[in-house]
């Protein structure tokens, strides 16, 4: 057992004083408000382990290295390929320790790796078909992370004329599998690295993802959401008006419908973005109680827009937040924005409560007996949190702020230094800069 006495915990309800939590075999076994300052003592506001529910990790690669001209999403994603068809195994390993224990050192206890990189160049599957999985699996694990691994199924370039009939070319035949049967027996094999995280007794969950109604064809639809039955399933939905249009113009209806009439919606689905939502999308996505993940610092990073958070919140469809494509880093930044956003949106300030943007940087976890022990203590005398309210700091802290993170009671970071991965930041220059060069040597 060991004992930790916090100046300030977020509890339940609210940032409470001189909080001490004994944790147990990784989790916390007592919380008692107003104790004793004994065992190990945490200056500043202690919260729940921040979650990335959305990551692509190596599209870090692509912060720091702007267009020569004016482009879009769309512009972005041929930089993307680039980047995408240099990654193997040992480099794929190697930048995605670093850029998870940059997430560490942000506050994130958690990530969810939209993981659609699957096979070698030319689509070849490699001669262990998971060596790209599981360089994911021991990124995390070095960078003392849990992990949500979503193996994405990707089967078409596109929809109506931009895509039908087609197989995936160029880069995204790494992404690809022949059809959904051999991406479901595929996934079964990554399925095996599950080792009982779902029931919060181990580090590892595996989960699906339908790349996006772009990438699966609507008749497949209905075999992934099956295959995904009992697991978490997730979607890049509505990311763009493009996508909207060319769903309307092959289907007949909203990306969200599709989903829907397919059965790939319900409790376990995450709708990833939601950016460009009609009223009905919003309904079905209540309706079926899908949650929404929005990635505030990347959709604008890309130009895609601002999501209706509020419209989602209002309507009971929980949310939870993702970095993305990493352009940014920093879990107080995302919550932050989905306020900031929703005031530019509509104008007026508040729309989401301190204590709601930490529910959807945590994915709803909490300070509680019986959970487990993924805390961040945040500095409260910072020169951007000095003279915050407990229940402001949130509003004002930023990734620099963190000064200690646990996951499962286990110190991953002490003093803002990550305690299992060294210079994080000459890693994460060393990758990158290889990366690029081997980028540049294809082109």
């Amino acid at each position: 057992m060991s004992l930790i006495w916090c100046e300030q915990a977020w509890l339940a309800g609210g940032p409470a004083d001189a909080v001490a939590l004994e944790i147990v075999d990784g989790r916390i076994a007592a919380v008692t408000p107003g104790a004793p300052r004994h065992g190990t003592v945490l200056p500043g506001l202690t919260v729940p382990g921040l979650v990335n529910r959305h990551s692509h990790a190596f599209h870090r690669a692509l912060r720091g290295h702007p267009a020569r001209a004016a482009g879009s999403f769309w512009s972005w994603r041929e930089g993307m390929y680039r980047v995408a068809a240099a990654l193997d195994p040992d480099g794929y390993r190697a930048l995605a320790t670093a850029v998870y224990a940059e997430m560490a050192l942000a506050g994130h206890t958690a990530v969810t790796e939209f993981h659609y990189l699957h096979h070698a160049p030319g689509g070849r599957p490699y001669a262990d078909p998971l060596a790209m999985d599981r360089a994911l699996v021991d990124a995390a694990a070095a960078a003392g992370l849990r992990l949500t691994l979503l193996d994405t199924c990707y089967l078409a370039p596109g929809m109506g004329r931009a895509g039908s009939g087609r197989a995936p070319e160029g880069v995204q035949r790494r992404f690809a599998d022949a059809d959904v049967e051999a991406w479901a027996a595929r996934a079964a094999l990554v399925a095996e690295l599950d080792d009982g995280a779902g029931d919060l007794g181990g580090c590892v969950r595996v989960g699906a993802a339908i790349h996006s109604v772009r990438a699966v064809p609507r008749d497949a639809l209905p075999a992934v959401a099956a295959w995904a039955r009992g697991r978490p399933l997730h979607v890049h939905l509505s990311e763009q008006p493009d996508e909207n249009d060319a769903c309307l113009a092959a289907h007949g209806c909203t990306p969200t419908a599709l989903l829907d009439d397919a059965g790939a919606l319900g409790p376990a689905t995450t709708a990833v973005h939601a950016t460009h939502l009609t009223d009905d999308d919003v309904a079905r996505l209540a309706r079926t109680c899908a949650r929404a993940c929005f990635c505030p610092t990347t959709e604008r990073d890309l130009g895609d827009g601002i999501g209706p958070a509020g419209a989602l919140a209002e309507a009971g469809v929980p949310l939870c937040l993702g970095s993305d494509s990493h352009a940014v880093v920093d879990p107080f930044e995302e919550m932050r924005a989905l306020e900031m956003h929703e005031r530019l949106r509509h104008g007026v300030r508040e729309r989401f409560m301190p204590g709601e943007l930490l529910r959807a940087g945590t994915d709803g976890a909490e300070i509680a007996v019986g959970v487990p022990a993924d805390l961040v203590t945040v500095d409260t005398a910072s020169v951007r949190t000095a003279g915050a309210r407990s229940d402001g700091v949130l509003l004002a802290a930023s990734a620099a702020d963190v000064r200690e993170v646990r996951v499962g009671g286990r110190l991953i970071v002490r003093d803002g230094v990550h305690q299992l991965v060294e210079r994080p930041a000459a890693r994460l220059a060393a990758e990158i800069g290889a990366l690029h060069a081997r980028a540049q040597e294809a082109a």
